[in-house]
């Protein structure tokens, strides 16, 4: 393949993809030698050793546009967009942040670019013990390269279970509310693979609130019920604030979820 044609179809790329796309006879100081002329040139620019993004001819690499979502698929060869991430991803997020989230299992440092960081995050560690790490994961399209996400269902529970990486109750509650359709067994299955008490009752309760909209029966909402905490927890066991007991889930849920105190703003 010839290299400008490589980088028309790789907007975002590895080394290691530009080397077996060069194939197994190429030389690899050859091939170095070719991105250090590139470079030069302006038509490829360096993100961080090993990772680098195609330059558009007539573009300047310090200005030129650079998918986010394709560069945080391509900082671990096992990387799938998670949580606040994926929600963007699917054009489902309340609001755009500059902090890109990423499941790996590698050891990865945190990268800035452009003001935008870029952190990795284990998967669960019930998923990890039942090797289920890829349930709920999905191919997507972007400027037509294959890009690994968590689907809808999957995120809805991952960003219960971290709200941190969410974006926070009010950004959780908006940007799940867009979505028109979860196929809620996927939702119940997922959510009892964590095995967590709290995150269960967690997802319960938002079903339940939103029982009309989404189409929740009893038969998705019993399960969960079977598996919520046997005592009251906190819907966020790191800020024990001032909550709301709902009794139905043992769950103490903050003041501002309960009355969606966030309504009043509008």
């Amino acid at each position: 393949m010839r290299f400008e044609e490589f980088l028309a179809s790789h907007p975002v790329f590895t080394l290691d993809e530009l080397s077996r796309a060069a194939g197994k006879r190429a030389n690899p100081w050859t091939l170095k030698a070719t991105l250090a002329y590139h470079r030069k040139q302006g038509r490829v620019l360096l993100v961080r050793r090993g990772l680098h993004a195609a330059v558009p001819l007539g573009a300047s690499p310090q200005t030129c546009p650079v998918d986010p979502y394709l560069l945080a698929s391509k900082l671990a060869d096992d990387s799938v967009l998670a949580y606040h991430t994926a929600l963007e991803a699917h054009g489902k997020a309340h609001s755009v942040f500059e902090r890109f989230h990423y499941l790996t299992n590698k050891s990865t440092r945190p990268l800035v670019f452009r003001s935008r960081r870029f952190e990795g995050v284990r998967p669960p560690a019930a998923l990890r013990a039942k090797r289920k790490e890829g349930f709920g994961v999905k191919t997507q399209d972007r400027a037509g390269v294959a890009v690994r996400v968590t689907s809808l269902e999957r995120t809805l529970v991952d960003v219960l279970d971290r709200p941190e990486l969410g974006g926070g109750w009010e950004e959780i509650w908006r940007s799940l509310e867009s979505v028109e359709f979860f196929d809620l067994d996927k939702v119940v299955e997922y959510a009892l693979l964590l095995d967590n008490a709290t995150t269960i009752a967690k997802v319960g309760y938002f079903l339940d609130q939103h029982r009309e909209t989404l189409m929740v029966e009893d038969a998705h909402l019993e399960p969960l019920r079977k598996r919520r905490p046997k005592r009251p927890h906190y819907m966020e066991r790191s800020r024990r604030s001032r909550g709301r007991s709902v009794a139905e889930w043992n769950l103490v849920v903050p003041v501002a979820v309960a009355e969606r105190s966030w309504e009043e703003t509008r």
